[in-house]
């Protein structure tokens, strides 16, 4: 029995599917990486602007957040597909954001203490 050509087609598209399923999971974006300078605004119980300095290794991202009414400080966060979630940790000023990455922007939501907002970035 011959199999039809059409059959390895589909074969051949279900493998495709299944690779990019497996580079998302693994943190790698369809766009690049996430590595390089971000600019972003915030806004809700506190507003400003910010700025991203990131290395992404795989589904790990660390770097430093320059945030405008509380100057620079070290982030480490993750992506996964198209949701990122990253933090300031051990300071008085601990925030933590989440959200999702498609391309050169991003957006989300941002929690410190007990309040929080949106926020939206972009590469540079």
């Amino acid at each position: 029995m011959r199999k039809r050509p059409a059959a390895v087609i589909a074969i051949v598209i279900v493998a495709g599917l299944f690779a990019g399923a497996a580079a998302a999971t693994n943190g790698r974006l369809a766009g690049g990486s996430l590595t390089g300078t971000w600019s972003g605004s915030y806004g809700g119980a506190y507003h400003g602007t910010f700025t991203l300095h990131w290395t992404q290794s795989r589904s790990r991202l660390t770097g430093t957040i320059t945030i405008s009414s509380l100057g620079r400080m070290n982030i480490t966060g993750s992506v996964k597909g198209s949701t990122i979630r990253f933090g300031s940790v051990g300071s008085a000023n601990a925030i933590t954001y989440s959200g999702s990455v498609s391309g050169t922007s991003m957006s989300g939501t941002y929690k410190t203490g007990g309040a929080g907002g949106r926020w939206s970035a972009h590469k540079r």
